[in-house]
């Protein structure tokens, strides 16, 4: 089994900061890529961010130059940092990990459970 873990969500004023985190545990052989996605209501899950084990990222063009996504490779976790946040970062934000359980297998993609993001202005 793997479990995606986040935590760090919460409210916060607009032009605040938030750090997210997420901890993937269980049976891991490697992880390609690690990444937040988030979701308004009525909205579709779209992507905030990824980063491969390499360290190359990906970012929305929204969120471009206020979010920073790191990972550490060695705890399995990644982050994501939020600064200048305004309301319409209000989402439900959730972890994806696309990754490898054993060796020469296939790679599957977990989620986390989400945790929320409001930003009052």
């Amino acid at each position: 089994q793997v479990q995606l873990v986040e935590s760090g969500g919460g409210l916060v004023q607009a032009g605040g900061s938030l750090r997210l985190s997420c901890a993937a545990s269980g049976s891991i052989f490697s992880i390609n890529t690690m990444g937040w996605y988030r979701q308004a209501p009525g909205k579709q899950r779209d992507l905030v961010a990824t980063i491969t084990s390499g360290g190359s990222t990906n970012y929305a063009d929204s969120v471009k130059g206020r979010f920073a996504i790191s990972g550490d490779n060695a705890k399995n976790t990644v982050y994501l940092q939020m600064n200048s946040l305004t309301p319409e970062d209000t989402a439900v934000y959730y972890c994806k990990a696309i990754l490898r359980r054993v060796a020469d297998s296939p790679t599957y993609q977990y989620w986390g459970q989400g945790t929320q993001v409001t930003v009052s202005s």
